[in-house]
């Protein structure tokens, strides 16, 4: 492997001695100006493992030059050699503070020369293999992280599937108002970070319903008191299955699960929370799934059209809806019946 020795001297002479020096290095190779300005331009396209740098140059010095270079991106760890002379202690000082790593003097001694820059040669050579060390590792971590991940992914996706099969809702209706979420929060201004979380944990919002009895859920007719009561259990019962995971997006689907039929206005199920109370991911969600349930075709029910579906939820805003929610979704209409056009029930059950 070549490492590059960048030299800046005006002294013409000092130049040639010194790249004549480098290259009597195995493996280095220098460049060298006169012109400071000219080196920096240089570095900021080229690597540069190694600077040699004079003090005294007209128009930068030897200290401005090295606060510049410093600057250029991945260049502030590369070892500096300064060229003073003897009686410039101040100088070697301000020299230490701005970031040089070594000093020749003048006369520069051949020999010592030599010396000082094979060893910050292979100084520069092992932190460039800590570098690429600590760079292989971080991509390990991140390529076992995005396997993990995609496992939680799985098993997330097969929860959903579970109760899918005992629910006459559609697996497009889960991906549909996943969707409709994460926009919404695009829409509130979440991170991209918070938005993604919320599509991945969105579709567990009825997970407790693989315990409800299927002569209750399955039933084509409206439910009875007795029979709506026992269906309510499936907010508290999708929280007792996800709650206490050491998965954020688990313990976000828990929260979703348990929140998602509570009310603005504090007369929704469970525990009858009202306005800010309840989980912001949950209202999301609440606007979200009732908006997909209405404007799809059931066994049981005709589909709403779009506009009577808007009015509502606008209607709805402040009572069961969070109005800020509310606005958000229908301010991004296109977007929302583009989702709509993505995902048909018909094409869903074509490829599952």
């Amino acid at each position: 492997m070549t490492q590059h020795v960048l030299i800046v001297d005006d002294n013409e002479v000092n130049l040639v001695l010194f790249t004549a020096l480098v290259k009597k290095l195995e493996g280095a190779a220098a460049q060298s100006f006169a012109d400071p300005v000219a080196a920096l331009a240089w570095s900021a396209g080229h690597d540069v493992d190694l600077v040699i740098v004079d003090y005294m140059m007209p128009g930068m010095d030897g200290l401005e030059f090295i606060q510049q270079f410093q600057q250029i991106p991945v260049k502030a760890d590369v070892p500096i050699l300064m060229i003073t002379a003897n009686d410039q202690k101040q100088i070697r000082y301000r020299a230490l503070d701005s970031g040089a790593s070594d000093f020749l003097t003048k006369p520069v001694d051949k020999v010592e020369f030599l010396a000082r820059v094979r060893n910050m040669l292979t100084l520069s050579e092992a932190r460039q293999t800590l570098n690429d060390r600590a760079q292989w590792l971080a991509d390990e971590v991140r390529k076992a992280t995005s396997e993990i991940v995609q496992r939680e992914r799985e098993t997330v996706m097969r929860l959903c599937k579970a109760a899918e099969f005992r629910d006459p809702e559609t697996g497009a209706h889960i991906l549909r108002m996943a969707h409709y979420s994460r926009l919404i929060a695009q829409r509130l201004g979440f991170s991209t970070e918070d938005q993604d979380l919320l599509l991945e944990a969105a579709p567990m919002h009825d997970i407790g319903k693989v315990g409800i009895p299927d002569r209750i859920l399955l039933k084509p007719a409206r439910l009875t008191p007795e029979e709506f009561e026992v269906m309510k259990q499936h907010a508290s019962l999708g929280y007792d299955l996800l709650a206490g995971s050491s998965s954020r997006v688990l313990q976000v689907g828990a929260e979703i699960a348990r929140g998602h039929h509570e009310k603005f206005d504090g007369t929704g199920y469970p525990a009858g929370l009202a306005g800010e109370d309840i989980p912001i991911f949950s209202r999301i969600v609440a606007v979200a799934d009732v908006f997909d349930a209405l404007t799809s075709e059931r066994p049981y029910k005709k589909a709403w059209p779009l506009q009577e579906a808007v009015d509502h939820l606008r209607a709805s805003a402040g009572q069961h809806f969070d109005p800020q929610v509310v606005e958000a979704f229908l301010g991004a209409w296109d977007e929302v019946l583009a989702i709509r056009a993505q995902y048909q029930d018909e094409d869903i059950m074509q490829t599952s």
